[in-house]
């Protein structure tokens, strides 16, 4: 029996159909025909319509998935061209393949295909390998300083915010958060619902300089509630309520994934912005084009879609 998987002819189907009327093992039916058993349990198994198989029907679905079916194509120019491009956008292998196809792209290929094209690359002495994202450790809050902690005024705790918020049922239920670097500091704010962030540079982790960036942050965007953690930089959470027209909740101390969304993204900024690095050259303009890449990274629990189609309701063709 030949070891390469070839289609079944409709007159081997019709021969399966006979088979397994007259009562005949999957076993049975496979030697008959001469194909392995494995064969003829997939084509019963996803041919089948409530318990019965018939051939004419199973047939007519196979086709129907052949003709569906985008090819796994090999376009070793376009590839060439473009994939270098997307992984300097920070895209994983798998955000690529999924992104390809939700835009109904002709040249749909799997992550795994990606990663072979790469190493094959890599072997050959390209370099498309060094585009491929580190494996940093997420971004983790500081909890040394206990004095940081569980101080602010009138302070409201998260087990009181709004169940929307807690469900990303709505937009503009917003996570905050800082992010610490030599020489400057980043104040991030990042939707829950869609991923969308906003991150602003200011010198010192102040209350008077994070909240005026906050503030700066939320002017025009949608805001119903924001939730924050107990660092004194955000003391002036009284005033950003004020100001925004929003509620302030505050997570509990050391309970950092009750704000995952907010901690996960600080993690994408960290490849851009590496501990250890120097923050004192960013400005608004850099910051907001790093900000702008990571919202139109596709996002598997957006069904692929990008924080900024998601936040603005407008679709981007990204893999043109």
């Amino acid at each position: 029996m030949n070891a390469h998987y070839r289609q079944l002819t409709q007159s081997q189907r019709y021969q399966i159909e006979a088979g397994l009327a007259s009562g005949m093992s999957l076993s049975g039916v496979a030697k008959q025909i001469g194909v392995h058993t494995s064969t003829v349990s997939r084509e019963v198994r996803r041919n089948s319509s409530r318990g019965r198989y018939e051939a004419a029907q199973a047939g007519g679905q196979c086709d129907d998935r052949r003709t569906n079916a985008r090819k796994y194509c090999k376009p070793r120019a376009w590839l060439t061209a473009l994939l270098p491009v997307w992984l300097e956008m920070k895209f994983s292998p798998e955000q690529i393949a999924n992104r390809l196809r939700l835009e109904g792209s002709d040249h749909v290929v799997s992550h795994e295909w990606i990663y072979r094209f790469i190493d094959t690359d890599k072997r050959h002495g390209g370099e498309l390998y060094l585009h491929l994202r580190q494996r940093r450790r997420l971004y983790r809050k500081r909890y040394g300083s206990h004095d940081r902690r569980g101080q602010l005024r009138n302070r409201v705790s998260i087990s009181e915010r709004p169940s929307e918020a807690a469900t990303r049922e709505r937009i503009g239920d917003w996570e905050g958060d800082t992010v610490h670097g030599k020489g400057s500091n980043l104040v991030t704010l990042v939707d829950r619902k869609s991923g969308y962030l906003s991150a602003y540079p200011v010198k010192r982790r102040t209350r008077r300089q994070v909240t005026r960036a906050i503030n700066l942050q939320l002017k025009g965007h949608q805001v119903h509630t924001l939730t924050l953690d107990n660092g004194k930089e955000f003391a002036g959470h009284e005033r950003i309520a004020l100001k925004s027209g929003c509620s302030v909740y505050f997570a509990d101390p050391y309970a950092s994934w009750q704000r995952g969304t907010n901690e996960n993204t600080n993690g994408l900024l960290r490849q851009y912005f590496p501990k250890g690095a120097d923050f004192s050259t960013m400005t608004v303009e850099s910051v907001s084009k790093v900000a702008a890449q990571i919202n139109l990274r596709p996002r598997k629990r957006l069904g692929w879609k990008t924080p900024y189609e998601v936040y603005t309701g407008v679709s981007v063709a990204l893999m043109c």
